[in-house]
């Protein structure tokens, strides 16, 4: 019954992180015989005929792992709505529904057979706890968030594989649209708890619930992060509702054309290309030769480390906000402590790239500019290693992709850095994996070979990008 220790643990805290989540994220199992809720650790029962609504609050507010069949339930229809018991008579003919929350016994009739109810005889029990605690492996996990937190939960969700997502609303008994609807369809599914998960479940006036199936869980995570790197966070600022809004609009919704000009049409019989890749995957190789061969390169990370030199605005910038403690001896950024510090605390990550990013850019639009004088018809590579997480993509005509596998990344950079297997991993671990960045990739170089099978492999892309017929294509997507 119990899984791997630390699965959920991290994901949790990330997400509790990001999303500023007040109550514990609920991780639920439907269990098919009563007797296994003497498997699962620190299990409590009710202790009195209980609601739902009430089980649910134990856990995400008390930090209780509960268990309970149909003996714990008081009303058929909180047990009903997991398939425990049927609905008697009474509730099936609209009687129950129509002395509250309907006019009639045909609309209450109808109000009951809206619900939504897991298969009855599948399950016995049910068990719920803090999903950080990594108690079971759930089948669906419970969010209560406000309205502004599940909108960018949503979006998580939708950044990958979008889909149009319908939520619906039964009315009272508001847990069976989160649970058993997303225990029928395999989807997310968003509720309004309803008068009694207020009254019996202390839900506030701002929640709202949400069901996942708990292989939705990583998918949210992945988007949310993203999206914390494009700026999409919580809480979300505001704007103003009478300034003018150019400064604070994203690029997209602004300035997209102007920019996408400014940096394809600085070389307009030319090419622009962004090129990227992981750590260790031998970029700076493939980089070199394309500049050998006669493109133009412009190396973000060289202007990263121009841009903070001692004396310039961005290096001020940083002093003033780190304190000399992130300076060497000689004055220049240590770099390595920098990196600690953001690595550790998005919040200062965040203002490292504020300092630096703008005068980056500017050096950029700059190079780019002289390049586009000199030869119209240039071939501009622009290396960024971080090209996808700052979401450039849109920027460059093309992209190309240093690919590596994992294996042979790993080797590279322990001879590179000196360091041990697990700084490796970590290290690794901590960027966006190879395989994603292929997905937006026009071109993707595969270094896992000799040198020579590499440098192959640029020499006939180059061909390509000055138009040459003979050129062949290494690997188009």
């Amino acid at each position: 019954m119990t899984t791997e220790k630390g699965k959920w643990e991290k994901l949790v805290r990330r997400m509790e992180m990001l999303l500023r989540l007040r109550s514990f994220p609920v991780a639920m199992k439907m269990l098919e015989k009563k007797e296994q809720l003497q498997e699962i650790p620190f299990l409590r029962r009710p202790g009195h005929k209980a609601t739902m609504c009430q089980i649910i609050n134990l856990v995400r507010n008390c930090d209780w792992t509960v268990g309970a069949d149909i003996e714990d339930f008081g009303l058929s229809t909180c047990s009903s709505i997991l398939g425990l018991n049927e609905l008697p008579y009474c509730y099936t003919d609209g009687t129950f529904r129509s002395i509250v929350w309907v006019q009639t016994k045909e609309d209450g009739k109808r109000f009951e057979a809206a619900i939504p109810r897991i298969k009855t005889g599948q399950y016995e029990a049910v068990a719920m706890a803090p999903l950080v605690y990594d108690p079971f492996e759930p089948d669906i996990v419970l969010i209560y968030a406000n309205p502004a937190q599940m909108i960018l939960l949503i979006n998580a969700l939708q950044f990958e594989d979008y889909e149009v997502m319908q939520f619906f609303c039964v009315g009272e008994s508001s847990c069976s649209d989160a649970i058993a609807r997303c225990y029928l369809n395999g989807k997310p599914s968003l509720s309004i708890p309803c008068y009694g998960e207020r009254r019996y479940g202390h839900a506030q006036d701002d929640e709202l619930a949400m069901a996942l199936p708990a292989g939705y869980m990583e998918k949210a995570l992945r988007g949310l992060e993203i999206l914390y790197r494009r700026g999409v966070r919580y809480p979300i600022s505001y704007a103003g509702a009478e300034g003018a809004l150019e400064a604070v609009l994203p690029v997209a919704y602004t300035t997209l054309e102007e920019r996408i000009e400014k940096v394809r049409g600085a070389v307009p019989e030319g090419v622009v290309m962004g090129l990227t890749g992981v750590i260790a995957s031998g970029k700076s190789t493939v980089s070199t030769q394309l500049a050998e061969l006669g493109a133009k390169l412009i190396d973000f990370d060289l202007i990263a480390r121009q841009v903070v030199e001692p004396g310039k605005p961005a290096y001020n910038d940083v002093i003033k906000y780190f304190g000399t403690q992130v300076c060497q001896e000689d004055g220049t950024l240590d770099r390595k402590k920098i990196s600690d510090i953001v690595f550790k605390d998005m919040e200062k990550r965040k203002k490292l790239e504020e300092f630096t990013h703008p005068r980056i850019y500017e050096e950029f639009f700059g190079q780019l500019q002289v390049f586009g004088r000199v030869d119209p018809a240039s071939v501009v590579i622009v290396d960024i290693p971080l090209l996808v997480e700052l979401n450039l993509m849109y920027l460059f005509e093309k992209i190309i992709v240093v690919s590596v596998s994992p294996e042979t990344q790993k080797e590279r950079l322990m001879a590179r850095d000196g360091i041990d297997n697990e700084e490796a991993s970590r290290i690794i671990a901590s960027q966006l994996p190879v395989k994603e960045k292929k997905g937006f990739a026009d071109w993707v170089i595969e270094n896992d070979g000799s040198k020579e099978a590499t440098l192959d492999q640029v020499r006939q892309l180059f061909s390509q990008l000055r138009g040459d017929p003979h050129g062949i294509d290494p690997d188009p997507i």
